[in-house]
């Protein structure tokens, strides 16, 4: 284990299928990259709530934004304990038997308490590198005083966080192994299509990772 990884804490030592469960940095890092949407959940006063949010990954924290006058984003900033999870789905798993279909997948879990972002350089900052892992090359306007003020920013710790993988085909019970049922896997990949233009958008050339296809 390197001083990076995060040691396992009750909430993120798995109980099921350990072996497929990773507190390695670099792990959590890389799912975290390679994914786009984060599932956010927090306890509020009527019962919990998740919602879905796009995000970045800057050194060891994940990046939020969102309206000031969210509800979730005022949760976050005052320190309310969060769960992020963010997963990729690699393929379905087709067994012989329904008890053992299965998904292969890669997970991250983060708990926590997020900071808020209130300087107004540091805000920039991480929305800017938020912006760029979003676009693709593309260089937008930047904010302007007012967006940013009505801009909530946040950032979360990966202190306490872990990785789940599965991968391979299904795991069938000796007994099934002579069915004449179909079994294997399906991967699945996210894929990027062709861009398409506003209308009023310059004959310029695009920009290369907007061509060149979606990593991962």
């Amino acid at each position: 284990m390197t001083a990076r990884d995060a040691a396992p804490s009750p909430r993120t030592r798995l109980q099921r299928h350990p072996e497929r469960g990773s507190h390695e940095r670099a792990r959590v890092r890389d799912i975290l990259d390679q994914g786009l949407v984060a599932h956010v959940g927090l306890a509020g006063p009527e019962g919990p709530f998740v919602l879905p949010m796009a995000y970045a990954r800057v050194a060891d924290e994940l990046v939020l934004h969102g309206s000031r006058g969210s509800r979730l984003m005022q949760e976050l900033a005052s320190g309310a304990p969060v769960c992020v999870t963010v997963t990729l789905v690699d393929g379905l798993v087709i067994a012989r038997s329904a008890f053992r279909c299965s998904m292969n997948y890669r997970s991250v879990v983060v708990f926590g308490r997020a900071r808020s972002v209130d300087g107004a350089d540091e805000k920039r900052r991480l929305l800017d590198l938020f912006v760029r892992r979003l676009t693709l090359g593309v260089s937008p306007r930047a904010a302007s005083d007012e967006e940013l003020a009505a801009t909530a920013v946040v950032a979360l710790e990966l202190t306490e966080s872990s990785a789940k993988l599965r991968s391979g085909g299904p795991r069938d019970l000796p007994g099934d192994l002579e069915s004449n049922t179909w079994a294997g896997e399906v991967p699945l990949r996210v894929v990027q299509l062709a861009p398409r233009a506003e209308p009023d958008v310059p004959q310029t050339a695009i920009p290369p990772l907007l061509s060149d296809g979606l990593a991962g």
